[in-house]
């Protein structure tokens, strides 16, 4: 039995409705990620998780109890919000040790506990500041420490690295991926960022409009998206997506991509993709950045891999990797080639796609064939 489920999930402000149907499971010890671009109610999931929003309709269950109608004190769920929201007449050792307070905690055992929550998150010589003398990132492990010292059934974290840079979301992110793996704790993380979520879950799902598009793991939603909203939201640089045609040539099966000016292009259609059945019709490419690169940096134990010469448009240069931009089927497409590859602007040069990598979309639908 999964110890967090949520079934059938809804929630409506007034008439909008803002999650529609959520089914997601979540085993002990997991860290999910709830993912997705502003406004797909991610947020307003984790908060009837927590008992801050009621639902409309279905069922929160934690170890196979139901908390739908239980008071937010009564869940034993703790709470990072992405503000912090530390109390600022209180140092960080009253604010880590404040809920433990409130429940009639004896002085001593809160001592203990604050100290080795303190060690824990590398903020011992931190307790006797206030909120106002830490930089973010240490009000960050504050708020996180405040979490941890309660031992809850269950973490919940709202964007929290969202207000730090660039270099300490980084740092930070390190920091809970450690946490998860010491403590071994139930956690759900909500975050726009794409590469927060493949770094941190252990099962994420993606969100769109109020529904789950697909969940898996950071390996699955990558590798084999479900629809094109996930292929092209997860990644970065994104999914190159591409419009083709099935057609048969000389008894094979083969994906025909157009070019300005140029000859067409024609593919082995990706082994991820019943070839039975797709004659005549249109798809959608998908294939990552990564599955395409110069000759000489492609995988040599791939399946089935085909050069393809093509104009270079766009050159970046990002240190361990040159990203090549190129145009075929009407669409930019983005290689991600070795640091020294030989690529100028203007240059026509072998582009070596990997087809093992690569999936097919219904351009109807959406949905991964």
């Amino acid at each position: 039995m999964a110890f967090l489920e949520m079934s059938g999930l809804r929630k409506r402000f007034g008439s909008v409705e803002i999650l529609k149907g959520i089914d997601i499971t979540l085993d002990k010890g997991g860290f999910l990620v709830l993912v997705g671009p502003s406004g797909c109610g991610k947020s307003t999931l984790l908060n009837t998780i927590a008992g801050l929003e009621t639902i409309t309709a279905g069922e929160i269950r934690v170890d196979g109890q139901a908390i739908n109608d239980l008071h937010p004190s009564k869940r034993d769920i703790a709470m990072v919000f992405q503000s912090y929201a530390l109390y600022p007449n209180m140092t960080v050792a009253e604010n880590i040790a404040f809920a433990l307070e409130m429940r009639g905690v004896p002085k001593a055992e809160r001592r203990l506990a604050v100290e080795n929550v303190a060690k824990m998150l590398q903020i011992g010589h931190l307790l006797d500041r206030k909120p106002s003398q830490l930089s973010g990132g240490q009000r960050q492990r504050v708020a996180m420490g405040r979490a941890l010292v309660r031992n809850p059934r269950i973490f919940l974290f709202d964007e929290p690295l969202s207000n730090l840079d660039a270099k300490l979301r980084v740092d930070m992110r390190t920091e809970i991926k450690r946490l998860h793996q010491t403590t071994g704790a139930t956690i759900v993380y909500v975050t726009h960022d794409q590469i927060e979520a493949m770094t941190l879950a252990t099962k994420i799902a993606v969100l769109k409009d109020g529904e789950v598009q697909q969940v898996g793991t950071p390996a699955e939603i990558y590798n084999r998206p479900a629809n094109l909203f996930v292929a092209d939201f997860m990644g970065n640089p994104a999914m190159n997506l591409l419009e083709a045609s099935v057609v048969s040539e000389g008894g094979r099966t083969l994906l025909s991509l157009t070019r300005q000016g140029d000859d067409d292009i024609r593919l082995p259609v990706p082994a991820s993709a019943a070839a039975s059945g797709l004659d005549g019709r249109k798809v959608i490419l998908g294939i990552r950045p990564e599955a395409i690169t110069d000759r000489d940096g492609a995988d040599r134990h791939a399946g089935t891999l085909e050069v393809v010469e093509s104009v270079v448009e766009v050159v970046e240069p990002a240190g361990s990797d040159t990203f090549v931009v190129t145009h075929i089927a009407g669409k930019e497409v983005t290689a991600r080639m070795r640091a020294d590859t030989d690529a100028k602007a203007g240059s026509r040069l072998p582009f070596a796609f990997n087809l093992d990598k690569a999936v097919l979309f219904d351009p109807g639908t959406g949905r991964r064939i």
